[in-house]
């Protein structure tokens, strides 16, 4: 077969962009949350309740998001067995899924009151911010098992095809969790727990309308429960093995967004609350180019399971294609408009003005950081998780950490530069590892 036989056809656009762009806007309101409560809290006149917030959801991103295989693993599993029409093991991933989802977050639930003292401890922001994060932290934990469950919910849909629901899902949450913000901080007078509170309740109604919608779909999937799978050890044996590395790996990225904020902690509560400002563009940014990257897991996977090489490609060379293209049109976004969008969420001086000298690093981002978010959707669809875990190790040892060692006299300006130098890492290391993994023809051979 010649090289244009995988030149994207207007079919492969057409199925990428249909399964991108609902991702692509659900996604966008998981960090214009972040933004609206960075809003409410940065219009408070004490600068600490944004610190507060900054510091305790670091943790929960943390605690939670070290468990984010169960969204990425599901994802690429479903995927291969939709291409396969296997709707057993559709269902069995579903109920594994959920199960492991459902006691990790019970067990977080449980030990609540160490994790958080010990991530404050290692955090040590300053004591006005210590006092009110310890508030935060101490609601948003009882959201842990809805989070958890979610996770499985949002990549169970993706690897069905089914990203029109993971965007009705993320979308209406997420504009509850924003009206509740107001309600609680400007109606109630409550500050960072407030945000701690709308935060948990819209997470359990995210629970709720994710069952039911997974009801429906299930309807029009043949197949039957296998039940004896779903309370048995070693039936978990195939989803645990692959998402272990995915484990690992999750870990290590959020270690290292901990580490940041951490460090911009110790420079001071203006630093600290700058950084959280532009924290969540990097949050906007990479949530928008993850549609592509999600559309890549669920196309790539299915391929995979239908053993379809030219697919296949058509998929890589059309989901690269369109994220080189947002990457552009995001860094326009934030050359322009960066600054007016620092004046809306925060009224603080000090804040303003450290967040607008570290702009030009965000204004880099997107085509530093779009390589690594694509390969991470092709590793997930064909579930060549070791690569990703790979990948971090080398990024994390032999690049973030030596950059921001040798860049600290630098300030918060090294701080950035090893930031962003991780994603460029994540980027050349992927490349590479696809590149060994394609002249195998590992693709076709999951493992």
């Amino acid at each position: 077969m010649t090289a244009s036989a995988y030149w994207p056809d207007r079919a492969t656009h057409t199925r990428v962009w249909s399964l991108a762009w609902p991702m692509m806007l659900s996604n966008i309101t998981v960090p214009l949350l972040g933004l609206i409560d960075t809003a409410v809290i940065g219009h408070l006149p004490e600068p600490h309740h944004l610190g507060a917030v900054a510091v305790g959801s670091m943790i929960f991103s943390i605690l939670y998001w070290a468990f984010g295989f169960l969204r990425m693993g599901t994802t690429g599993m479903v995927a291969q067995a939709s291409g396969r029409d296997d709707g057993e093991r559709i269902r069995t991933l579903l109920g594994q899924s959920l199960i492991l989802g459902a006691g990790i977050g019970l067990l977080i639930l449980l030990l609540r009151t160490p994790l958080t003292t010990l991530a404050l401890q290692l955090m040590d922001p300053e004591p006005a911010v210590l006092a009110s994060a310890v508030e935060y932290t101490a609601i948003r934990a009882f959201g842990a098992p809805a989070v958890l469950c979610n996770f499985a919910l949002l990549g169970w849909f993706v690897g069905n095809q089914n990203t029109r629901v993971a965007l009705i899902l993320l979308t209406s949450t997420n504009l509850l969790n924003m009206l509740l913000d107001l309600l609680f901080v400007f109606g109630f007078g409550m500050a960072a727990d407030g945000v701690a509170l709308a935060t948990v309740c819209a997470e359990y109604f995210s629970l709720l309308l994710g069952l039911w919608f997974c009801r429906r779909l299930l309807g029009h999937i043949p197949g039957v429960w296998a039940w004896q799978q779903l309370h048995r050890l070693g039936d978990y044996r195939e989803l645990i093995s692959v998402n272990r590395y995915l484990f690992v790996r999750t870990l290590l990225l959020l270690m290292t967004f901990a580490f940041f904020t951490a460090q911009g902690a110790q420079q001071g509560t203006s630093i600290l609350s700058a950084n959280a400002v532009l924290l969540n563009f990097l949050l906007l940014i990479s949530n928008a180019l993850d549609g592509f990257a999600h559309a890549t897991e669920a196309l790539t996977g299915k391929a995979l399971g239908q053993k379809r090489k030219q697919g296949f490609y058509q998929v890589l060379i059309c989901a690269t294609l369109w994220s080189a293209v947002s990457a552009l049109l995001l860094t326009l976004v934030f050359w322009l408009g960066g600054q007016p969008i620092i004046q809306l969420l925060t009224d603080i001086p000090e804040v303003r003005e450290e967040a607008a000298r570290y702009l030009p690093w965000i204004i880099l981002l997107p085509l530093i950081g779009t390589w690594s978010f694509l390969l991470d959707g092709i590793f997930i669809g064909t579930t060549q998780v070791k690569a990703m875990q790979d990948t971090m190790l080398i990024s994390v040892l032999l690049v973030f950490a030596p950059v921001w060692w040798l860049s600290q006299p630098l300030g918060n300006h090294g701080l950035w530069l090893a930031f962003l130098s991780l994603f460029a890492a994540r980027g050349l290391t992927g490349a590479w590892v696809f590149w060994r993994l394609d002249r195998r023809n590992a693709w076709f051979t999951p493992g």
